[in-house]
């Protein structure tokens, strides 16, 4: 049988990789292998698609290559028209898994396109299938996967060169969103954040659940590229030694965003949080009025506590605002990354990122003291060195915020002491008893309406008899004692009670938030009746 127009019968020569054949004829340098190597390295594929869809190297060179490496013809798809008889010779499942694709036949032969025609089992497989000597010719693999979807959305009538050449354009359009348009949509969305992972399309969280947005599933090279471009120099240089990186950036057009960067199944994974230029008040978080009060306090400690992403920055900075709103002080604040960016009011406001302003918190606290704060804030109180120096700060005059990731509002309380080694509790429980102002634990629970979500807290007001509770090792007992609520102990069952109540949220949504299901079990049946 004739050989179909298209396919190139080359002599090898001598065999070695592809990409040094093509450096060693001239037709790429090393730099532009370097660089295919690289996405081949992130994107998986064969290089000489990778070569051809970077621009390197044309088809046709390619093709001539292919041929001299491998020993055998060379097919251009885009240049073969495929008769339906032909294309029937072998199912489909069999033509996507094996990378293969019959081109012609005769009495005895079947010319098959394969991406690796050195498969010696898959060209036995077709040959003992179809009891027909094999000719195996070579084809670019973007050529195959053109072809594949192809077929798979082709009528009765076979396969026609420029109906993959069009798949294969088709295919080369579908890039990735720019980022600043992801950006821009997750500042309008109202989303709580977006993740970039390889494999899925970009994706928000609304109402705690992950909703993938109509486009393509990104590649482990878009998913680099905008990390790429949301850090510096010195970011970058930091992500690449500790595989994660925790950052803020700011686009003046849009609005400043947290970003964790980290390095997942040899790729880059990105969570964004997105920031308003203008804080909300405490009407629109949903916080209470008295919350004021316990802001524009003198000196103490407030703790604010709670699960990741469920407001905790956003409620200490509204109280950072009411501070620089009403008084006249100096404000430093030590996080990690920065996220509100506060102006200047009536008072200074110094933001401090930790790894780039200072080493850590607890080096940043062993030093605030020379820097005349009367308020300090801390993005989190991690380690007992950290808590020590925010209790020393509370003692001395200052006011100290902070947050501290735990269930509810007594036991971060107990959590500050068991930092401590047994031999200092008892001191560390005399002087969170004294320095304590507020602890205020929130959630934050779906709204019944389906779109965004509501603030529920517990709040412990450290009063006379919760001083008592505290420095007499009774802090579990506030939770029993004072269950029904007091001026000085709400619980977050009470809170998620009256948000039912008041038909916010959902009895179930109540019920997973609760701390005592079957407290608010009771309270939500009662307030129902």
């Amino acid at each position: 049988m004739d050989k179909p127009s298209g396919i190139k019968q080359s002599k090898v020569t001598h065999k070695q990789h592809l990409g040094e054949l093509l450096v060693e004829y001239g037709l790429i340098n090393r730099s532009q292998l370097q660089e295919a190597l690289k996405r081949q390295g992130q994107l998986g594929g064969q290089i000489g698609s990778i070569l051809i869809d970077m621009g390197f190297v044309s088809t046709d060179d390619l093709l001539n290559f292919l041929s001299k490496q491998l020993g055998v013809p060379a097919a251009n798809l885009f240049n073969l028209d495929i008769d339906q008889e032909v294309l029937k010779l072998l199912p489909l499942d069999k033509i996507k898994t094996m990378k293969i694709l019959p081109v012609s036949t005769d009495e005895n032969s079947l010319t098959l396109a394969m991406v690796n025609p050195q498969d010696m089992m898959t060209v036995r497989e077709v040959e003992f299938t179809l009891g027909r000597k094999v000719q195996p010719v070579v084809v670019p693999a973007f050529q195959m996967a053109a072809a594949t979807r192809s077929l798979m959305s082709a009528s009765k009538g076979g396969l026609a060169g420029d109906t993959i050449a069009k798949e294969a354009d088709k295919a080369k359009t579908r890039r990735a969103p720019q980022l600043l348009s992801l950006l821009r949509y997750l500042a309008k969305s109202g989303a709580t954040g977006m993740l970039l992972t390889a494999g899925v399309p970009p994706s928000i969280k609304m109402s705690n659940q992950v909703k993938r947005l109509s486009m393509d599933a990104l590649t482990p090279f878009d998913c680099e590229r905008y990390a790429r471009d949301l850090m510096s120099d010195q970011d970058w240089e930091r992500f690449g030694q500790d595989g994660d990186h925790d950052f803020g950036v700011t686009y003046p057009e849009i609005g400043r965003f947290r970003v964790n960067a980290y390095r997942q199944r040899h790729s880059v994974s990105i969570a964004l949080r997105h920031f308003p230029e203008r804080l909300p008040s405490l009407k629109e978080l949903h916080l209470p009025a008295w919350i004021k009060d316990f802001a524009l306090k003198p000196q103490g400690l407030i703790l604010v506590a709670g699960p990741a992403g469920h407001g905790k920055t956003m409620t200490l900075s509204a109280m950072v605002d009411i501070i620089n709103t009403r008084r006249k002080c100096n404000i430093v604040t030590l996080e990690d990354p920065i996220e509100y960016l506060h102006k200047h009011k009536k008072s200074n406001v110094n933001q401090r990122e930790v790894h780039r302003d200072t080493k850590s918190f607890y080096e940043g606290l062993r030093r605030v003291f020379r820097q005349a704060p009367d308020v300090i804030v801390v993005g989190e109180l991690r380690d007992k060195e950290s808590f020590e120096i925010a209790l020393r700060a509370a003692d001395t005059g200052h006011l100290v915020l902070s947050t501290v990731h735990g269930n509810n509002a007594t036991s971060i309380i107990e959590m500050g002491i068991n930092m401590f080694p047994p031999h200092q509790q008892n001191l560390i429980r005399m002087r969170i008893a004294d320095c304590l102002l507020l602890s205020f634990a929130q959630r934050l629970v779906p709204l019944k309406a389906g779109r965004g979500r509501v603030l529920a807290y517990e709040k412990l007001i450290n009063s006379y008899r919760i001083k008592n509770l505290i420095r007499e090792e009774k802090t579990h007992q506030i939770r029993s004692q004072m269950q029904a609520g007091s001026e000085d102990f709400t619980s977050i069952d009470a809170s998620l009670a009256r948000l039912y109540h008041a038909g916010l949220i959902t009895f179930d949504d109540g019920l997973l938030f609760s701390d005592n299901e079957q407290y608010y079990r009771e309270l939500a049946e009662a307030r129902a009746a």
